[in-house]
């Protein structure tokens, strides 16, 4: 039996746990197609899932982690074979040099746009935008932006800021600043500083990817009538709200789904498009050897880094 590189979750734990090997090279079925690994993406999500905490990804080890990952086409139709592509797994797979997907699954790379530039907006891309049409975002409009130098944070600094929206962007500590400030953000302030909700004031839209003591302390600066949309706990927890305040401030709350799978089909091509025509950068930060999952994991839990982390295959 042909056999690939991997890395394998054989059970939940610390990064440590994730172990490069070997695995059964996958074979396409009809209707699917196979991909030739180059990058991988990694999330704060895919660290919680290996820790075995809950989350959106339900699978028993012995699995291989990943859930978005880009490459060539290797086999399928015509059309696609030897395309550069971007896709979303089920939640497992992707730490790995091949992967099976239904062939209505790829998106194809645009011209223009780098294949890791790519990967690193799959997921994020998909979320920064579905959250801005979300939120109505419009011009004039005064928007904090929560871990605004992570891979949503960046992406959501950009995208509020094109839309004529003053920007105010927070994040921890002075290397992220500066990254939030170098993207176009109109005030940048550090929320490892205890005064950092008085230097924002009042605001009309929060972008909550922290969650815990910074996420409940954004949504005290929302305005009447302004909208507190939580899509992260880097911080390890949500944002503990009240639903009671929030209706009698006429404040909008908003965690869970960002449309349906086409909505956010759409929102991943249109995001690689404007990454395409340059009206947006990706921000990778880190890329780690795909043997090295492990420690792209610890870095992620570390807190320090910066927009996107990649697996190198």
């Amino acid at each position: 039996m042909i056999s690939m590189r991997a890395v394998w979750l054989r059970e939940f734990g610390g990064p440590d746990v994730l172990v490069a090997g070997e695995a059964p090279d996958p074979v396409p079925g009809p209707g699917q197609v196979l991909v030739g690994v180059t990058f991988a993406n990694t999330t704060f999500v895919e660290t919680q899932f290996r820790a075995g905490l809950p989350g959106p990804f339900r699978a028993e080890p012995p699995v291989i982690p990943g859930n978005g990952v880009g490459g060539v086409v290797l086999s399928g139709p015509d059309d696609l074979v030897g395309a550069p592509v971007v896709t979303s797994l089920n939640g497992s797979g992707g730490y790995a040099e091949r992967v099976v997907v239904d062939a209505a699954a790829p998106f194809r790379v645009p011209d223009g746009l780098a294949l890791d530039d790519a990967v690193a907006l799959l997921a994020d891309g998909r979320t920064a935008t579905a959250l801005i049409r979300a939120a109505g975002v419009s011009a004039g409009e005064r928007v904090l932006v929560e871990a605004a130098a992570g891979g949503v944070g960046s992406l959501l600094v950009q995208l509020a800021r094109s839309g004529g929206a003053t920007v105010i962007a927070a994040a921890g500590g002075s290397r992220k600043t500066a990254v939030a400030r170098d993207l176009g953000a109109d005030v940048v302030v550090d929320y490892t500083q205890p005064d950092w909700a008085a230097q924002v004031g009042p605001v009309d839209v929060v972008f909550d990817g922290v969650g815990g003591a910074i996420g409940a302390a954004a949504f005290g600066l929302v305005r009447r009538g302004g909208r507190h949309f939580s899509y992260g706990l880097a911080s390890g927890a949500w944002t503990e709200v009240s639903e009671e305040e929030a209706a009698a401030r006429g404040v909008v709350l908003h965690r869970g789904p960002l449309g349906s799978p086409a909505d956010l089909r759409a929102a991943t091509e249109w995001i690689l498009a404007e990454a395409a025509a340059g009206r947006v950068k990706a921000l990778v930060g880190q890329r780690f050897l795909l043997a090295r999952a492990a420690d792209a994991h610890r870095a992620i839990e570390s807190r320090a880094t910066i927009g996107k982390t990649l697996l190198e295959v």
